[in-house]
């Protein structure tokens, strides 16, 4: 299985981005202050995080500090599989 940062920085190049490879997006660039995703976007990214990572998103954990770069959504879903487990989910 490929990484929880590779399957992110996948699904951003191929839905959000179109493919475009050029724009630069390290760990730490904001989704939001790019204008790489806008509100509807974050909808849609929150559907994938849910369908591909089987986390629930809910809507106390729509801050930027969870959502707004490939590094701040790779450690919220690890975080919400790490909360998972020691609830024995």
């Amino acid at each position: 299985m490929a990484s929880i940062e590779a399957e992110v920085r996948q699904y951003l190049v191929e839905n959000l981005l179109f493919g475009r490879n050029e724009v630069e997006l390290s760990g730490d660039t904001s989704f939001l202050e790019s204008g790489i995703i806008d509100s509807t976007g974050v909808l849609e990214l929150v559907q994938f995080l849910e369908e591909k990572f089987q986390v629930k998103v809910e809507d106390e954990d729509l801050i930027p500090a969870n959502l707004d770069s490939v590094n701040a959504l790779t450690r919220f879903v690890e975080n919400k599989y790490e909360a998972s487990e020691k609830i024995g989910g």
